[in-house]
């Protein structure tokens, strides 16, 4: 089902007409439904409060223009009236506005604010919602370190692999390496913009769009055109979290944009979780902060299959855990390893020698020398029993 051309519209101007996060307007606009909130805003007749909001641009209408620009880069205008609204992974966010105080008080600050958006540009051809369903957001310092774009690309892809659609900023450094990483196991990656999606920033990401529109998506509240101001990156956070089923951190200063969106996770309900690095590492602070915070909860994760095991499915999405190597020595008793701690690496010794070192008495050791021996680990030398040079890793002792 998609939204008649009026409401479409209506929301089209409503996204250029106030800012995202505008708390108010959007709560007028759940009220009378956005083709009435529109007349009223034009007209005078919508509560002084939200006309104030709107401030001068209520003569502006450029609805048409961005409609037709957005047809021309091949966007489109997603609204929660269309089946492609993804309804489920922002309802956390209008149960965040269910928390606000009704009554009137000073808008608080928009960066902040937890809001729905009004509507959102789309420029891409697969579907927003389905991309979203199964989503993670991969964030980070633009002054990456090698360290962390390793562990971005390689959690990009590896949740590429497992299904799952990595959401990020587009930015340079860790944003860049999670989109590359889902790139490079051939999967789509949704790019949440903080301008119109006609244009490309950071310009230097003109090739890494390109790709990213082949299988996936640049998304944005503001209509085309609109420029990258600084304020919006913060706004747009909370845009990255609510769409997510958790966001990670990979690398973070002590104070960041992917700290604040891991702040906007936390206060949705979302999952969030960081990557710990060198504790020399300026560039890790924040995430280890995180860490510590008791109240966040934030679950340490370190791969990909341990990122899904935290936000997917209880029972099927879990990781395995990591694999150890095996020794001989694993499967043997508790006399067997006595045993062979108390055999010499260069001469033998007889079983008595054996069972005075180990503590125990001569039959045991008589009894676990053949399972040591059939195991490479001990050897008669004619006099006495040695330790096999194999079970000693070729070091002496």
């Amino acid at each position: 089902m998609r939204a008649g051309a009026a409401v479409r519209r209506a929301r089209a101007w409503l996204s250029r007409l106030v800012e995202p996060c505008t708390l108010d307007v959007w709560r007028y606009v759940a009220d009378v439904g956005p083709v009435d909130a529109v007349c009223a805003l034009r007209e005078g007749r919508a509560p002084t409060r939200v006309t104030a909001l709107a401030g001068a641009r209520v003569a502006d209408d450029q609805s048409l223009a961005d409609l037709r620009r957005a047809e021309r880069c091949g966007a489109r205008l997603v609204v929660p009236e269309d089946d492609e609204w993804p309804a489920l992974s922002l309802h956390c966010l209008e149960l965040a506005v269910l928390r606000e105080p009704v009554a009137p008080l000073p808008q608080r600050d928009r960066t902040l604010q937890l809001v729905p958006p009004l509507a959102l540009w789309v420029r891409g051809r697969p579907r927003l919602d389905h991309l979203v369903q199964r989503s993670v957001a991969l964030v980070g310092s633009r002054a990456s370190t090698g360290y962390g774009e390793h562990v971005a690309t390689d959690l990009g892809y590896g949740l590429g692999e497992r299904g799952w659609t990595t959401v990020s900023g587009g930015a340079f450094g860790i944003d860049a390496a999670s989109h590359r990483g889902a790139l490079a196991a051939g999967v789509p990656t949704v790019v949440v913009l903080a301008c119109g999606v006609d244009r490309v920033y950071p310009v230097a990401h003109s090739a890494l769009f390109a790709r990213v529109l082949q299988d996936g998506l640049l998304v944005s509240e503001w209509p085309p055109g609109c420029a990258p101001l600084r304020h919006r990156f913060l706004v747009r956070n909370r845009l990255i979290a609510g769409l997510t089923q958790g966001t990670v951190v990979i690398e973070a200063a002590a104070r960041s944009g992917a700290q604040a969106t891991a702040n906007r996770a936390a206060d949705l309900g979302r999952q969030v979780m960081a990557v710990p690095g060198p504790v020399t590492s300026a560039m890790s602070v924040g995430c280890h902060e995180l860490l510590r915070d008791a109240t966040k909860r934030v679950a340490l994760v370190a791969t990909a299959a341990q990122v899904v095991e935290t936000v997917g499915a209880i029972g099927s999405d879990l990781a395995a855990p990591p694999e150890r190597p095996q020794t001989p020595r694993d499967d043997l008793s508790d006399i067997a390893r006595r045993v062979l701690d108390a055999c010499p690496v260069r001469t033998g010794v007889p079983p008595e020698r054996l069972a005075a070192v180990a503590g125990c008495d001569v039959l045991d050791v008589l009894r676990v020398l053949p399972a040591l021996e059939l195991a490479e680990l001990v050897e008669w030398t004619g006099s006495g029993w040695r330790v096999t040079h194999a079970a000693t890793g070729g070091a002496a002792r």
